[in-house]
């Protein structure tokens, strides 16, 4: 059963000018401290956090129907499994909503100019 879906696209140099204009101020405040070290890491930062933005917008749009008091950016962090799979982990009052049955799986795709994530939450069902 499907519980809350999210999707989300930006332009990738939304992310590079904010992070060019406001630093790590911007970058404090949306990122975990594993994320920005992730990013940071690699050839084409803007991308990835990019890719992090709208993963976390998609992710709480999915969310908004089952924890529809918000959320902050840090309570959801975003990192790549070995094999590039995209997995989330949630923290502080985020991490309640999904416990027992429920799953939360986010997909990204970019390009040069733009990145989109499409989020899911959904119950697994019992088997009988």
């Amino acid at each position: 059963m499907v519980l809350g879906i999210g999707i989300d696209i930006i332009e990738i140099s939304r992310i590079k000018s904010s992070i060019e204009k406001f630093g790590d101020a911007f970058l404090n405040k949306v990122f975990t401290d594993t994320e920005i070290k992730y990013c940071k890491d690699k050839p084409n930062q803007y991308q990835h956090y990019a890719a992090r933005f709208a993963g976390k917008e998609a992710i709480a749009k999915a969310l908004s129907s089952i924890a529809p008091n918000g959320f902050n950016w840090k309570d959801i962090e975003i990192y790549n499994k070995t094999n590039g799979q995209p997995e989330v982990k949630l923290f502080g009052e985020l991490s309640k909503f999904l416990i027992e049955d429920k799953v939360l799986k986010l997909t990204m795709s970019h390009s040069d100019n733009y990145v989109s994530c499409f989020a899911i939450i959904y119950r697994k069902f019992e088997e009988r």
